[in-house]
């Protein structure tokens, strides 16, 4: 039995590295990144990557709660980042289908594709560092 330490040690691993993928992401993308965005990537890479372990749902499901939960938190984190502190992190105003420039359907419908490469990472980031099982994939049924 793996003790709670062990179990912390392992979860915030996969948090760090998920916020270190979403600002390569970033970097990658437009040239730049924020402090806030290792954050919100961190948090997105671990819940979206933890739902094959709570649920026993389809990569394609997945994907899609997975995009549902990346627009959520990148709206909540517009919110308090650009509209409270007044950062200037990112402004979707101009892109077609926003919501007070902080989500938009354009980048919902990134974050699918970009789900299902984080699922599958998150999974063997676990299986190479902790030894842990990778799970069993279905594509359309669960």
């Amino acid at each position: 039995m793996q003790s709670k330490w062990m179990r912390l040690w392992r979860e915030t691993v996969v948090f760090y590295l998920g916020g270190m993928f979403y600002c390569g992401v970033e970097l990658l993308w437009r040239g730049w990144t924020h402090g806030s965005m290792f954050l919100l990537g961190g948090l997105c890479f671990y819940l979206v990557g933890g739902l094959n372990r709570r649920f026993r749902l389809s990569v394609l499901a997945q994907m899609a709660i997975g995009a549902l939960i990346v627009t959520f938190f990148e709206f909540w984190t517009g919110m308090l980042v650009n509209r409270v502190m007044h950062l200037g992190v990112w402004d979707y105003s101009a892109v077609p289908m926003n919501l007070l420039g902080q989500i938009c359907l354009p980048f919902t419908l990134l974050w699918f594709p970009l789900c299902g490469i984080g699922i599958f990472c998150e999974d063997g980031l676990r299986r190479l560092l902790f030894d842990e099982p990778l799970p069993h994939y279905t594509w359309l049924t669960a």
